[in-house]
């Protein structure tokens, strides 16, 4: 048997009027095509997973949407909508806007079998490219002339760190940047990050 999650059930008693039949027959379909296929929720929303993420579906105030995890695998291009932020059949706003029983039940069957075979997704786990840091000059060179400064600026995280470059390379007048940046080094040396005031000790 399915296992089910009372939280979906809640999720579904609570969606809008149209909504409750369209996401009552995708939970069946999913589970029709997978009896070991397992419920949760996932970004807010109903998720199926077997052996890894495999499906979800979500319900807005006039449409629901349908999307499978490995989705560029599973569901061929020409059979997808355009609108890929509403999932990957559009925007549903009732079960006759769905592929037949016969295709869905195919479609989650092929996510299962990419599962099995421990397929990545192609669109998915991939490590972002860490922004470059670009210390302003006037950062530089301060940080140059006081050495406590600079040690503590180098045990920053990237992102503290971008914070004091922003704040002083998005000054207007030059007056105002000297003042940051005096006050920049006095906080760097003492350790301490830019928003340290609203940091909770």
């Amino acid at each position: 048997m399915p296992t089910r999650d009372p939280r979906i059930d809640a999720y579904i008693a609570r969606s809008a009027d149209f909504a409750g039949p369209i996401l009552t027959h995708l939970r069946e379909l999913v589970h029709a095509a997978g009896p070991d296929v397992e419920e949760t929720i996932k970004w807010g929303a109903p998720t199926f997973t077997y052996k890894g993420m495999l499906c979800g579906m979500a319900a807005f105030k006039q449409h629901c949407a349908f999307h499978f995890w490995k989705r560029s695998l599973v569901v061929p291009a020409t059979e997808t909508s355009s609108e890929t932020a509403m999932g990957q059949f559009g925007r549903l706003t009732s079960v006759a806007d769905l592929p037949s029983r016969k295709v869905m039940i195919g479609y989650v069957k092929k996510a299962m079998e990419l599962n099995d075979a421990g397929v990545k997704s192609p669109t998915r786990g991939k490590a972002k490219a860490a922004r470059k840091l670009v210390v302003p000059e006037a950062l530089a060179a301060a940080l140059a002339k006081n050495r406590k400064a600079r040690a503590s600026f180098d045990n920053l995280s990237p992102s503290q760190q971008r914070e004091y470059c922003e704040w002083i390379a998005d000054a207007k007048r030059e007056e105002t940047r000297e003042q940051r940046l005096a006050t920049a080094i006095e906080w760097i040396a003492e350790g301490k990050s830019r928003n340290w005031k609203y940091t909770r000790s």
